[in-house]
This record gives structure tokens, C-alpha cells and sequence, in this order.
């Protein structure tokens, strides 16, 4: 039985909804004090989470929500750099929900492509040179 791989789990801090770290958008305080969005969630310094989604989002720059989870007051400018940050995110991971599902699913396998000539596939150790059946080093 495979083992189920662990997803760490993170609280949006503007509806305080726990869901995979992977699926909210990190904030992160530089050392240098100023906040920035982290893409890549690998960036050093304190982090809070919020979800990619316009409500969220919009409560999160308009209460004390962000300075209580980054422990900074952010400046106007930092704020404003920000919310335009956050905008473009959310409008991103809007357009990519929208995608068909199939979107980074391999294709389907052309069974032409695999098939012997009859439509039946080759029995194993038949196809290819050498393989499974064959030890190394015996003459054919």
C-alpha cells in the first residue's frame, strides 16, 4: 500500500480557513522590514498566508489583520506596491481556475502507436533487444 504523501497546512489570516500551503498566496516581512509576496514560498523572514481570492485579499490590506500576523506596520508605499502585488495574483490563479481540467495531464497513449500489427500488443520479452527473458553474457 503507498504511503499518502503529507501536505502541510496553512491558515488564511483573513478568514482563518486552514488549507494546503501550496494552494494560498505567502506574505512574507524581509529582514529589511518592508512586506512583499513570496511565489515561491522559499523566501526568509516571517510569513503570513491569505487565500487568491479578491475578499480575502481586500480585508487583509484594509484591517490590522497584516500587521498583527507580520508584526510590521507596513508604509503607504509598501502597501500600495502590495495591494497591486496581490491584484495581479488573484486575477492569475482566477484565470488559471478557469482552465480546462486537463491542464498539465499527460495525454492519452495512442493505442495505434503501441499496438502489433494485429491490434494486440507484443507479449513481454518479445519486444526490444535483449530484456528480461535473456541473461547476460549466454549466446542466443
Amino acid at each position: 500500500m503507498a504511503r499518502v504523501k503529507h501536505v502541510p497546512q496553512r491558515t488564511c489570516i483573513a478568514c482563518r480557513e486552514v488549507q494546503g500551503k501550496r494552494s494560498l498566496l505567502r506574505l512574507v516581512r524581509t529582514p529589511a522590514g518592508e512586506i512583499v509576496l513570496d511565489p515561491t514560498g522559499k523566501k526568509s523572514g516571517r510569513g503570513a498566508y491569505v487565500h487568491a481570492m479578491a475578499a480575502c485579499v481586500e480585508a487583509v490590506l484594509k484591517g490590522q489583520r497584516l500587521q498583527h500576523a507580520l508584526k510590521v506596520a507596513p508604509t503607504p508605499e509598501n502597501l500600495e506596491r502590495l495591494r497591486c502585488d496581490l491584484e495581479h495574483a488573484v486575477a492569475r490563479a482566477d484565470l488559471l481556475a478557469r482552465l480546462p481540467a486537463q491542464r498539465g495531464a499527460r495525454a492519452e497513449p495512442d493505442p495505434e502507436r503501441r499496438a502489433g500489427p494485429s491490434g494486440t500488443r507484443a507479449p513481454r520479452g518479445s519486444r526490444g533487444s535483449g530484456g528480461a527473458g535473456r541473461k547476460r553474457g549466454s549466446v542466443p
